[in-house]
């Protein structure tokens, strides 16, 4: 489902331009609430569900989130508004859950099964049956018929079939979810085991019923910049045809500008300073402390590592992620400055309100949720005037290739061979959770040792992020053409390379006070 355009992000964009419209209008705040749900779903007439009722029902929910409310209790009735003065302040931070289901917007898919459709021929060499390993599979009046309670969804079945009429059937939500973490209530609408979570929101946009949302802080953002704050945009790599084909780093400035922005910087400044702490990590620590080292920059990468294998802790780098690196860039300079990341996350949204990270961080909106602010502005970034010279703060190609599947892993080994050119550096990277518990559990086994891992939460990377809006494919491809555009394709050769331990100085002082 992933690149294909549809309804579900249809209602997302037009939930997020609204709460930014409102946002930037003001007023009475419990009115507007009230009547979005109206204007977001016209007419009397149902057009994707089984009334309008429950339509606007579910929208009202995704205003709450979308403000950073959570959802209402189904078993007490309460208002839209309800707790609307906990969201209407500048300074209020992402609570937990990020993650949430709409249950009344839950189809309550049934779990995973493998069942033989009506395209079974009833065939005389039943091949499905003869390779099932619990004897699930019966022949009745010559059709293949699954015994569920024996089945194991192996689905050697379902490759044996020479008509493909046997199907394995999986929730999308659970199927994405690469911690196992979503399973069935006592009405069989999915349920999420926070313990397990991770945030990493591949659950969100995998539910082609629209039923699974994540918080926003677009309500609290733009509050901040209506009363004067100075709010600098620290915008990921990965906005490259986000919000238009060719929309330059120029245009995205002015854009941004435009909106009420002080200032934009790029992330994949920081980029450059974590490709080069990590280098210097694996130097120092592999072999002789740490049998290999995994980057850090992935959120839910370096959590599900943390969760499932706490013995790994220390070989997750603690280099600090680029949001936080190029965050404590903006908070040296302009002490009084808010930073918002704007990236293709959603468990960025979780890093940023940890203790430790939420001094640097202030906001975190993901590109699908800035496209609603453009929208509430009326600002087209394409249409935008944009003078080269007046470009982002400048960074290595490396920083910027962070963005994609393999980059960090290619940034930090090529750093490591201009500090050491003797060194051997063996790397392997893994994209999507499944794929990143694999990689740990050969880790474990030591098949890795001596290796710098690379792990990535989305599959594709931060491209794939949750909070996109263009097609995996072609934003990899932007990626690498914008990549050839920097000013050298060496983190070391970063305008800001020295100024790491100045940086992590004020981390050390950070601890400390």
């Amino acid at each position: 489902m992933r690149g294909v355009h549809t309804v579900v992000n249809d209602i997302r964009r037009k939930v997020f331009t609204e709460v930014a419209r409102m946002s930037f209008e003001g007023g009475d705040y419990g009115e507007t609430l009230r009547r979005l749900p109206h204007k977001i779903i016209p007419g009397e007439v149902a057009r994707y569900r089984q009334n309008i009722l429950v339509e606007r029902a579910i929208v009202s929910e995704r205003l709450r989130l979308a403000i950073g409310l959570p959802l209402r209790d189904l078993n007490e009735y309460a208002p839209t508004i309800d707790h609307l003065e906990d969201s209407v302040v500048a300074e209020k931070y992402y609570e937990p859950p990020l993650i949430n289901i709409i249950p009344f917007a839950c189809n309550a898919c049934p779990p995973k099964q493998v069942r033989v459709s009506n395209m079974c021929q009833g065939c005389l060499a039943h091949p499905c049956r003869e390779v099932c390993p619990k004897d699930a599979i019966k022949v009745v009046q010559g059709k293949s018929v699954i015994d569920q309670e024996k089945c194991i969804k192996c689905g050697k079945c379902v490759d044996q079939c020479p008509y493909n009429a046997i199907i394995k059937f999986e929730r999308p939500c659970a199927e994405a979810c690469g911690m196992d973490a979503i399973s069935s209530d006592e009405l069989g609408r999915a349920k999420i085991d926070y313990d397990k979570c991770v945030s990493c929101g591949m659950c969100l946009v995998n539910c082609p019923f629209g039923a699974i949302a994540d918080k926003s802080q677009i309500f609290q953002m733009i509050q901040a910049i209506k009363r004067g704050d100075r709010v600098v945009a620290a915008v990921a790599p990965a906005f490259v045809t986000q919000f238009g084909e060719n929309v330059s780093a120029a245009q995205m400035r002015e854009a941004m500008l435009q909106v009420g922005f002080a200032d934009v910087r790029e992330v994949a400044v920081g980029a450059d300073l974590c490709t080069i702490e990590e280098a210097k990590d694996f130097l120092e620590k592999v072999p002789d402390e740490l049998p290999f080292l995994a980057t850090s920059c992935c959120p839910s990468w370096s959590v599900m590592a943390k969760k499932l294998y706490p013995q790994f802790k220390d070989n997750i780098s603690m280099a600090l992620t680029p949001m936080v690196l190029t965050a404590r860039l903006i908070k040296k300079e302009d002490p009084e400055a808010r930073v918002v990341f704007i990236g293709p996350c959603a468990a960025k949204k979780l890093e940023a309100s940890r203790r430790t990270i939420r001094s640097y961080v202030d906001f975190v909106l993901t590109f699908e949720e800035m496209q609603g602010v453009f929208d509430a502005k009326g600002v087209d970034p394409s249409k935008m005037p944009g003078d080269p010279e007046n470009d982002f703060m400048r960074a290595t190609g490396a920083g910027r290739g962070f963005a994609v599947t393999g980059g960090v892993a290619a940034a930090v080994k090529a750093a490591i061979k201009e500090l050491d050119p003797e060194r051997e550096v063996l790397v392997e990277h893994a994209d999507g959770l499944r794929e990143c518990r694999k990689m740990l559990a050969m880790a474990k086994a030591g098949k890795y040792n001596g290796y710098l891992l690379e792990g990535m939460g989305c599959p594709g990377g931060c491209v794939a992020g949750a909070g996109t809006i263009t097609p995996v494919k072609k934003s990899t491809t932007a990626v690498a053409a914008y990549m050839q555009t920097s000013c050298s394709q060496s983190a070391l050769e970063s305008p800001v390379a020295q100024r790491l331990e100045e940086l992590e100085r004020l981390e050390d002082e950070a601890e400390v006070n």
